[in-house]
């Protein structure tokens, strides 16, 4: 008799549904990793490919111009694509107006036309310099533009019509085609990216203000993180824009999305002031400092404890309340044991600077609970982010662009080599799109080395793969490696530029022509025209004002002393939201150009660009005050310290930073003198015009390094 047959042992299905959850958790963090990185080239080149077989299909006569643009236009979000489209094609518009008045005006004058040309692109490149966002990119268009299809129109100037008609046909087919892959396969919203900055910006602030209270931060710490929210502030006005054109995107989160912005740079403004008092408080005379101190510190700390939890209104509502317990026991042990006059008035200042803190950070958080809640607010408009470039910076960026235009046009007349018209317009095109950048050299270098690396695979792929392509399947087989590769490195943002520069290089010299012409000169002589044109705008930035690019700091120190100057003297209207709007602006842009460890030299800036915000919130408040005063001694001897401040900050001297400190002293004597007698409405704003008084005195020994900082108004 034979034995049974053992048992088959089962699979432990627990086993079985571990494997199946490790690999979904695999797979996820694939496609949200490297996953996404294909999913963008593979829309690229259905995008490319789309367009140039729809440019062959019309017969237009620069079918690359279509695919050019698609690769041009491919961003990671469907609302970058869009926002970057609409101003390529406005730009292209523009720019091929301006090439038919331009050939119109000097039709049988080459010099003139080409000082015309290069006039029209130092304007442009200087308005690009002014903007940010794809604002500047039209700018950018609209001058290259008129280059692209003036130079051409040199020798025939009656085909300049047809020539801007082609071109602007080109473009659109190219723009159709990118806005249409990106926004309908596989879309990824800005608006949702956009959300998750709020989010990370939201949570990143109460961070950062918790670990100050708790005397958790360094000041160059606490700096470098001011220097990060202005970039933050910028890249979110950023996103902003770009997420308006998504359709799916709440027009009404845009007005919220501004308020946010706007109420995120008052509670810093207000933050850093406060911080600001406290650390000079710490590094005064221990027997100033020490009465104060031991009454405000226990306020830091409540404040810091009730932080911790989310700011609801109910929450903010209780920490108001806290601070108003915490404040009112303070003022009963100043009853028993009054504070001298200067600890008195830093102990007010205090107080006041917690209280609007709390009033400032409570409007803050309600509307980040709105806009992550998608509930509908009714905010004012507190206006647009207002970008602010400094002026040398504009005209060094129009000079230079228009001076490589009319040098590589005389190099091209003396040489006579014909394909050098291809130089030029690389030259101009790079010359004006890195003229935005806080490091042009480092943009139109990886440029450079990515036409260095396509050249011998352009050359390759033309002649012994496209040559060989019979229809447009195998085109596409054929130009497609290189095309994913230099897709693929533009998903990288340390290889980015090297991709732009691949698939910007093949899409000018790889794709066929509708009578296609295989010449290994003719092929060469561009491949060689092309990348000199870039290797001159690299030269141009290097020889040309190489000190003027954006956010240099020299450039940001003036400019934000010009903005100061601004507080004192511009019109009222909206104006602590620009002064605020400019000066985070300047501060973005040197943050950008420093990287991600600023020398001293640059904190150096920080630090005087963050004392003169405060000192230029101060003074606004102050005339604000002003105007809403009636005339007697209080208004006179504030307007005396306006003037006073307005003629030190034209003219920064010992004599007339002393001159102001006295005028402060004097007209916090006055309003001290009138607190008696005024009604309680008064008295709240004669007390927040001593705190500010306090502040620009407090401002002005930091610039003037005078006297001592426990000196109060």
């Amino acid at each position: 008799m034979n034995s049974p047959l053992a048992a088959t042992p089962l699979q432990d299905p627990s086993a079985a549904r571990g494997a199946l959850r490790w690999l979904a958790a695999q797979t996820a963090g694939w496609f949200s990793t490297e996953g996404e990185r294909w999913v963008f080239v593979a829309k690229t080149m259905l995008a490319s490919f789309s367009a140039l077989w729809l440019a062959f299909r019309l017969g237009l006569d620069a079918p690359y111009t279509a695919l050019a643009t698609t690769v041009i236009l491919a961003l990671p979000s469907s609302g970058m694509v869009l926002e970057k489209a609409f101003y390529r094609f406005l730009g292209t518009l523009v720019g091929c107006s301006a090439s038919l008045l331009l050939v119109a005006l000097f039709p049988q004058s080459p010099p003139l036309l080409f000082i015309g040309v290069a006039v029209w692109i130092a304007l442009c490149t200087g308005g690009a310099a002014m903007h940010r966002n794809q604002q500047s990119y039209s700018f950018v268009l609209a001058g290259y533009t008129a280059c692209m299809i003036a130079v051409p129109a040199i020798d025939a100037p009656d085909r300049v019509f047809t020539l801007a008609v082609t071109r602007v046909t080109e473009v659109g087919l190219g723009i159709i085609c990118a806005a249409v892959v990106h926004d309908v396969v596989f879309p990824r919203r800005h608006s949702r990216a956009v959300m998750r900055t709020v989010q990370a910006r939201y949570a990143s602030f109460i961070t950062f203000c918790t670990q100050v209270l708790e005397q958790r931060l360094t000041p160059a710490e606490t700096e470098l993180s001011h220097l990060k929210f202005a970039a933050d502030i910028a890249a979110l006005e950023s996103g902003r824009a770009a997420a308006f054109f998504e359709a799916d995107h709440p027009r009404s989160h845009t007005r919220q999305l501004h308020a946010f912005n706007a109420a995120f740079m008052t509670v810093l403004t207000t933050f850093y002031t406060l911080h600001r008092l406290i650390h000079r408080l710490r590094g005064a005379a221990a027997a100033h400092a020490r009465p104060v101190l031991a009454l405000v510190e226990p306020m830091h700390a409540h404040l810091a404890q009730a932080m911790g939890d989310e700011l609801t209104a109910a929450r903010m509502a209780q920490m108001r309340a806290g601070l108003a317990s915490d404040i009112a026991g303070a003022r009963l042990q100043l009853a028993a044991a009054p504070l001298e006059r200067a600890q008195q008035i830093d102990f007010d200042t205090a107080v006041e600077l917690l209280e609007r803190y709390v009033r400032d950070m409570e409007a803050f958080a309600g509307l980040y609970h709105g806009l992550a809640q998608e509930k509908q607010q009714q905010v004012s408009d507190p206006g647009a982010y207002t970008p602010k470039t400094p002026p040398a910076i504009i005209v060094a960026s129009g000079f230079r662009a228009g001076v490589t235009l009319l040098l590589t046009a005389g190099v091209w007349y003396w040489l006579a080599w014909p394909f050098l018209g291809n130089a030029i317009l690389m030259a101009t095109i790079f010359c004006a799109l890195a003229s935005s950048s806080p490091r042009p050299t480092a943009l139109v270098q990886q440029v450079l080395i990515g036409f260095l690396v396509a050249s011998p695979l352009a050359f390759a792929t033309e002649f012994f793969l496209v040559a060989r392509a019979n229809d447009f399947p195998t085109l596409i087989i054929a130009a497609l490696p290189i095309f994913v590769f230099g897709s693929y490195l533009m998903t990288s943002p340390r290889w980015a530029g090297v991709g732009i520069g691949i698939c910007m290089f093949c899409a000018t010299l790889v794709v066929p022509t509708n009578l296609m012409h295989y010449d290994v000169e003719s092929f060469m002589s561009s491949e060689l025209s092309l990348t000199m044109g870039v290797a001159a705008a690299y030269l141009m930035f290097k020889v040309i004002l190489p000190e003027h690019t954006m956010g240099q700091k020299d450039h940001v120190a003036a400019a934000l002393w010009r903005e100061a100057q601004g507080a004192c003297t511009a019109s009222l209207y909206r104006l602590k939201r620009r002064f605020d709007n400019r000066v985070r602006d300047l501060l973005s842009q040197l943050n950008a150009a420093s990287g991600p460890a600023p020398n001293e030299a640059a904190r150096a800036v920080v630090r005087q660009g963050l004392t003169l915000l405060e000192l230029g919130h101060a003074v606004i408040e102050l005339r604000q005050l002003i105007a809403g005063s009636q005339p007697g001694p209080v208004p006179v001897a504030l307007k005396l310290v306006v003037r006073q401040l307005a003629a030190y900050l034209r003219a920064p001297a010992r004599a007339s930073g002393e001159t102001a400190l006295q005028s402060i002293l004097d007209a916090g004597a006055s309003v001290r003198a009138a607190l008696p007698s005024a009604t309680p409405e008064r008295q709240l704003r004669l007390h927040t015009a001593l705190t500010d008084l306090h502040s620009i005195y407090t401002s002005l020994l930091d610039q003037i390094t005078t006297g001592e900082p426990g000196h109060a108004a």
